[in-house]
């Protein structure tokens, strides 16, 4: 097993990996990466998982829209890969207006850990910058979802998203302690313009500070997109993280 804690979100070099989702991964492996997470792994079929051995990479997180869906396909196919966690990336904004609503999505969330549980794997959630811009019972959404969620029930913070949405990630992540078991290392001057995302060190986010407020989590290297070449970014992300020890 890794002892490294970083990872990259593969949706970082979408392109590259549907044109060549063998081949990019072996790239990826190349950079120093051991650790990948995936996104919507379901549909990439036979590739990933020979993508992955071939590579000698795993993936211990993954991203994959699950909530209100069928849910044994999602989980039987993730203990095959040996994903430990199957993180759902994004709940419609509309969603996260009232505790009535919240409650709901914290409700299906919970029972999806019980099915996964049968699989002796773990479900978790992502978030954006829309769980953290509305106010219920005096603290953000986003807060008011995690206390209404059981204790096998995970987060993975995208801690760029949070700024956006007019939050300090690192009194975040300290509030939220060991429920945050992965991180969405980010870069950039925290705007909504994805393309504005920078390699990690090289933008305004505090990283050694938000990576110290949860230390035990993975650090999941991720571009939306960018101006420049993402893949470069990602190699330039691992460089900065390892340079400051913090790989």
């Amino acid at each position: 097993m890794s002892t490294s804690k970083l990872s990259v979100q593969l949706y970082t070099v979408r392109e590259l990996l549907t044109e060549d989702t063998v081949g990019t991964l072996k790239r990826i492996a190349d950079l120093g990466f051991t650790q990948v997470e995936p996104f919507a792994f379901l549909s990439f079929g036979d590739d990933l998982g020979r993508g992955l051995s071939e590579a000698g990479l795993t993936a211990p997180t993954t991203h994959q829209s699950f909530i209100g869906g069928d849910l044994e396909p999602v989980f039987e196919a993730a203990k095959a890969l040996g994903i430990e966690t199957v993180i759902d990336p994004f709940v419609a904004p509309e969603r996260w207006q009232t505790a009535e609503s919240v409650d709901e999505i914290a409700s299906q969330l919970n029972a999806a850990a019980e099915v996964a549980a049968r699989y002796g794997v773990r479900v978790g959630y992502h978030n954006h910058a829309h769980e953290l811009e509305n106010t219920i019972d005096g603290v953000t959404a986003f807060e008011y979802f995690e206390s209404k969620l059981d204790p096998a029930v995970v987060l993975e913070v995208d801690t760029y998203w949070v700024a956006v949405g007019g939050h300090d990630p690192v009194a975040l992540l300290k509030k939220f302690g060991d429920r945050v078991v992965a991180l969405h290392v980010k870069d950039g001057p925290g705007t909504t313009e994805t393309k504005d995302q920078v390699a990690v060190g090289q933008g305004s986010l505090p990283v050694e500070e938000i990576i110290a407020a949860a230390p035990n989590a993975l650090r999941v290297i991720e571009l939306d997109d960018s101006r420049g070449d993402r893949f470069q970014a990602v190699a330039d992300s691992y460089a900065f993280l390892t340079s400051k020890g913090l790989a």
